[in-house]
Parts: C-alpha cells; structure tokens; sequence
C-alpha cells in the first residue's frame, strides 16, 4: 500500500475489485503487530453487512477509493473475524492462503508472526 496514507484516513472510502466493481466500504485497518504497518482492511459489503478482510497490500488508494486487485467474489468469499479484535496468527494465516499471498518472511532473532491489531481500540458498549 502506498507509505505515505495515513491508515485512519482509510476508514470510511469506497472499496473497488479489480474490474471497478464496488466492494463496500472500508470498516477498519489493521496494523502489523511487529512492524506497526497497516496490513489488513476490514470492508463492511452490502451483502448481509459482514466484513471482508483485504490486504493493503498490493492493494492502492486512487481518486479517493480503495482499489483492490482481486475479483469481487474472492473478496466477498474472504473469512470473517469480525472488527475491532486482534487477528491471532491462525487467522492472519487464513487471510494469507485464501488470496494465495506469499508469507512474510519472520523477522531475525523474533518470535513467530504474532498477529495483527485494530489501528484504532474498539468502542466500549
């Protein structure tokens, strides 16, 4: 994703698929647990108003939208961990397999990948 976006300022833009078809709209960010880097999205769909997870990256931000490089259905079809909850390293994992992206590799001299988190903490109710 492009370095210089404020990860908050995601929250709320239209998400597009690849061929421009309108995805939802982007719920929540998630921020790597080791590196402090956004990760993952969370777009609220039309369909039953769930969430689809998306990687940041290679996605990209233009004319004010989030454009995502993936058919609609795959995205649609994504798991569902529900927002404003760290996403354990299984979940993580699932995310990377089902857009069949390629592992990052685990920092030297570090434990396993230990998830990712909500940029913003979850509203108490």
């Amino acid at each position: 994703m492009q370095t210089d976006i404020d990860p908050r300022s995601l929250i709320g833009r239209k998400a597009f698929d690849r061929n421009g078809a309108k995805i939802g709209t982007v719920d929540e960010v998630y921020l790597d647990d080791a590196t402090g880097e956004p990760e993952w999205a969370a777009v609220r769909t039309g369909l039953f108003s769930r969430d689809a997870f998306v990687p940041l990256e290679p996605s990209r931000v233009e004319d004010d939208a989030l454009r995502i490089p993936y058919d609609r259905e795959l995205i649609k079809d994504a798991p569902d961990f529900g927002v404003g909850r760290h996403l354990s390293p299984e979940q993580e994992l699932q995310l990377y397999h089902h857009y069949g992206l390629d592992l990052p590799p685990p920092d030297p001299g570090t434990a396993p990948r230990p998830g990712a988190q909500p940029d913003t903490p979850p509203a108490s109710g």
